[in-house]
C-alpha cells in the first residue's frame, strides 16, 4: 500500500463522500439496533478513514500479513469507527454486518473483539488498555526487528512497521495509559503514533467536570513529540492538516508521537453535535435524517453506500496487494542474505520450539531446598540460549521474581546510559507499573512472533487483575511470574501476603494458574507453558514461592495439573491430602505420621487445577478416587477453590483472615500450617466419612 506524502495527498469528492458515509453507517446501526456510540465515529470518520486509506500499511485481503502495521482503536464504545473502516477497505465485513450491529452473532459486537472480527488487532472494552497494548506492540515490534534483522538501516528493514492508535479523553485520564505512556516515552519508541481524540465529552457531558490538565504538556514531559491540529471554521476535521501530522509523526523515528485533535462530537448533527447524549445514545431518526439533508443524502434511505463510493475506498484492496507483494519481494532478499533468520523466523511465526530445547532445562537434585522462584530464574536463564523468541522482566522486582533472563541485555533505546543498554535486549524494566506492565504484555502477544513474560508479586496482581482478565478474554499466551505467593513471605507482613488471590485469580475463566511445589515441578511447568503456547494458546499465572522448599523427584504428570506424588501403602487409600505449593511438603509429611498409624494415605501434588480439569475423567478419578471420601485440602490461602475436591466428609486447612508481620515459620504454625495439624485434619476427615 503505497501511502501519500503530504506533497502529493490528494482528497476527492468521492473521498469526501466515502467520510460522510461512514458517519452515517454509524448512525443508522446504532438507530437500528436502538443502543450503541454514534456520536464519536461520526466525528472520528475523516481520520479513521485518513489513516486506512492513505496513511496505514495493510492489506485487507490478508489481515495476518506480518509486515502490516497495527492499528488500534483504544476507545472501544466507539467500534463503528473502525468496522464502518473495516467494510469500506475491503476486510471481511459487509453491510449486512453493520445492520446486525450489536446483536448476538454478528461479526459487529458492541466492542471490537479480537479473534472475531477479521482486521481487529485486539479487544478494547475498558478504557486505557487499548493504549498501553499499542504500547506492547511497539515494543514487540521493535523486539522482532531485533531477532531477525537488527543491522538493516532504519526503515529499510521487512520488519519495520508503525503502530496507530486512536485514543480519547476517556483513555487518557485511565491511569494504565499514563503508565504505559511514561514507559513508551521512556523506551523512546519511534514507531508509536497516538491521534488523540479531543472532543471535549463524557458520558457526564463536558470534559471540565473531570479533565482539564494540558495533555500535549503531559506527553512532552513523557519524551514525546507533540502536535496540535484544529478543526475547519465548519467545525470538521481539517484532513489535509491531519494527513500532515500522521506523517509528521510517522517520519519522527526518535521518539513516540501523539496528535491531539480537537473534534466536535456527532458532526454535523445539527442539534446532537456537541452534546454528551450523542455519546452514548441513538440520534433519532428525526435528527439522522436531518443530518442526512446537511450532507446531501437521501433522508428516506438507511445503510446507504453508493457503488461509487465502495469502488473507491475499496480500492484499498489493490494498494494492499501493491504493498504486499513489495514486502514479499523484500523479504525475498532478505531471506536470500540471512538464511539462519529466515530459519528462526519461520519456527518463531508458527510458534514451533526449537529440536532438542528440553535438554536445557534444568533438573534439580532432590532433597535440596530451593525457592520455586530461584529455580524459575534457573530455568528462564538455561532456556535463554536456545529460545532467542522468550524475552520479559518485571515490574522493577527483578531481583527478588527472578525474571532477569539476561543480566548483560536489557530492552533499552539507544542513549541509554546503562552499560548492559540495548534497543534489542533480551530484559524487560517495565518499571513500577503492574497494570500496564500486563496490557503491554497483551499487546506483545497479540503483535506475535515473540514470547513474552512480566513478574511482580502475586499480591500485586490486584493492581493488573483487569489486564489478566483481558488476557483470558483474548486468549493470549502470556505468562505472568507472580512470587511471594503466600505468607511464607514474612515479615513484610499482611500488606504483601497474598491470601485471596490464588482462589480470585482462578475465577477467570480461561486463565490457567500453576503453583509448584517445587524446582522440578517448576521446570515441568514452564515446559509445559511453552509446549502450549501455539497449540493451546492461554495465559498462565505462576506462583512461586520466596521461601526453600524441599526438592523431589521430577515427574512429568506434573504437568496434568494434579498426580499422585506419594501413594497409599494400602491398594486403595483410606483418606487423600491435596495440596499445592509450599504446602504440598507439609502433606508429605502429614502421610508419614498417617502411615505409621496404620492409615493408608495418598498425597496428590495440584500445582494447577486449570490443567486438571482439561484431563479425562479416567485420570482424574485414577488421582482422585471417587470411593474415596476422607479427603484434606492444603494450601496458605483461602480455601474457595477446594471444595469440589474434598466433599462432605472433607476438610480444607486454608488462611481465612489476613496474615501478620512475623518470620514464615512463626506465620505457618500459628497458623495450622504443620504435619501435625494437618495430620490431625486428616482424622477428622476419615472420622467424618466413617460416620
Amino acid at each position: 500500500m503505497s501511502t501519500q506524502t503530504p506533497e502529493s495527498f490528494e482528497w476527492t469528492d468521492l473521498d469526501r463522500r466515502a467520510v460522510d458515509t461512514a458517519r452515517l453507517l454509524a448512525a443508522d446501526a446504532v438507530q437500528k439496533v436502538g443502543n450503541g456510540h454514534p456520536g464519536t465515529a461520526m466525528s472520528l470518520a475523516p481520520a479513521a478513514y485518513t489513516i486506512f486509506q492513505k496513511v496505514m500499511k495493510h492489506d485487507p485481503a490478508d489481515p495476518e500479513w506480518t509486515g502490516r502495521d497495527r492499528f488500534v482503536l483504544s476507545p472501544g464504545h466507539t467500534s463503528l469507527t473502525l468496522y464502518t473502516q473495516l467494510f469500506l477497505a475491503g476486510y471481511e465485513l459487509e453491510l449486512d454486518d453493520l445492520k446486525a450491529f450489536r446483536t448476538q452473532g454478528s461479526k459487529t459486537p458492541g466492542h471490537p473483539e479480537y479473534g472475531h472480527t477479521a482486521g481487529v488487532e485486539t479487544t478494547t472494552g475498558p478504557l486505557g488498555q487499548g493504549a498501553a497494548n499499542a504500547v506492547g506492540m511497539a515494543m514487540a515490534a521493535r523486539y522482532e526487528r531485533g531477532l531477525f534483522d537488527p543491522e538493516a538501516p532504519a526503515g529499510t528493514s521487512p520488519f519495520d512497521h508503525t503502530i496507530w492508535a486512536i485514543v480519547s479523553d476517556g483513555d487518557l485520564e485511565e491511569g494504565v495509559s499514563a503508565e504505559a505512556s511514561s514507559l513508551a516515552g521512556h523506551q523512546k519508541l519511534g514507531n508509536l503514533v497516538f491521534l488523540y481524540d479531543d472532543n471535549h465529552i463524557s458520558i457526564e457531558g463536558d470534559t471540565e467536570t473531570a479533565f482539564s490538565e494540558d495533555v500535549l504538556k503531559r506527553y512532552e514531559a513523557y519524551g514525546w513529540h507533540t502536535q496540535r491540529i484544529e478543526p475547519t471554521a465548519e467545525g470538521d476535521v481539517d484532513v489535509p492538516a491531519l494527513h500532515a501530522a500522521l506523517a509528521a509523526a510517522k517520519a519522527e523515528t526518535g521518539r513516540p508521537s501523539i496528535i491531539a485533535m480537537r473534534t466536535i462530537i456527532a458532526w454535523p448533527a445539527p442539534t446532537a453535535q456537541n452534546t454528551e447524549a450523542s455519546h452514548g445514545s441513538a440520534l433519532g431518526a428525526e435528527e439522522i435524517a436531518a443530518t442526512k439533508r446537511v450532507l446531501g443524502f437521501d433522508p428516506e434511505q438507511s445503510f446507504e453506500v453508493s457503488d461509487e463510493v465502495l469502488a473507491h475506498s475499496r480500492r484499498a484492496l489493490d494498494r494492499g496487494a501493491e504493498a504486499h507483494a513489495a514486502w514479499d519481494k523484500k523479504i525475498a532478499e532478505w531471506r536470500t542474505a540471512q538464511p539462519a533468520r529466515a530459519e528462526l523466523f519461520d519456527r518463531v511465526s508458527k510458534g514451533e520450539l526449537p529440536e532438542g530445547w528440553q535438554d536445557a532445562l534444568p533438573v534439580f537434585e532432590e532433597g535440596t531446598s530451593v525457592a520455586t522462584r530461584a529455580a524459575s530464574g534457573k530455568v528462564l536463564q538455561a532456556l535463554g540460549p536456545v529460545l532467542p523468541e522468550l524475552w520479559g522482566g518485571s515490574a522493577d522486582l527483578a531481583g527478588s521474581n527472578n525474571t532477569t533472563i539476561d543480566a548483560s541485555s536489557s530492552f533499552l533505546p539507544e542513549g541509554n546510559p546503562l552499560p548492559e543498554a540495548n534497543p534489542y535486549g533480551r530484559t524487560v524494566h517495565f518499571g513500577i507499573r503492574e497494570f500496564s506492565m500486563a496490557a503491554e504484555m497483551n499487546g506483545i502477544a497479540l503483535h506475535g512472533n515473540t514470547r513474552i513474560y512480566g513478574g511482580t508479586f502475586l499480591v500485586f496482581s490486584d493492581y493488573m487483575r483487569n489486564a489478566v482478565r483481558m488476557s483470558a478474554l483474548m486468549q493470549l499466551p502470556v505468562t505472568y511470574v507472580w512470587t511471594h505467593d503466600s505468607i511464607g513471605l514474612g515479615e513484610d507482613g499482611p500488606t504483601h501476603q497474598p491470601v485471596e488471590h490464588l482462589a480470585s485469580l482462578r475465577a477467570i475463566p480461561g486463565l490457567n494458574i500453576v503453583r509448584p511445589a517445587d524446582a522440578n515441578e517448576t521446570a515441568i511447568a514452564w515446559a509445559e507453558i511453552l509446549k502450549r503456547h501455539a497449540t493451546d494458546p492461554a495465559p498462565h499465572g505462576l506462583a512461586l514461592t520466596r521461601q526453600g522448599v524441599p526438592t523431589y523427584a521430577p515427574n512429568e504428570d506434573a504437568a496434568k495439573g494434579g498426580y499422585v506424588l506419594r501413594d497409599s501403602s494400602t491398594e486403595v487409600p483410606e483418606v487423600i491430602i491435596i495440596a499445592t505449593g509450599s504446602e504440598v511438603h507439609l502433606a508429605v509429611a502429614a502421610r508419614e505420621a498417617l502411615e505409621a498409624e496404620g492409615v493408608g494415605t495418598r498425597v496428590v501434588s495440584m500445582p494447577s487445577v486449570e490443567w486438571f480439569e482439561q484431563q479425562d475423567r479416567a485420570y482424574r478419578e485414577s488421582v482422585l478416587p471417587p470411593a474415596v471420601k476422607a479427603r484434606v485440602a492444603v494450601e496458605a490461602g483461602i480455601g474457595l477453590t477446594w471444595y469440589r475436591y474434598v466433599g462432605d466428609a472433607g476438610r480444607i486447612v486454608s488462611l481465612e483472615h489476613f496474615g501478620a508481620s512475623a518470620d514464615a515459620k512463626t506465620l505457618f504454625a500459628e497458623y495450622g500450617f504443620t504435619p501435625e495439624n494437618v495430620a490431625a485434619v486428616a482424622r477428622e476427615s476419615l472420622a467424618a466419612a466413617r460416620a
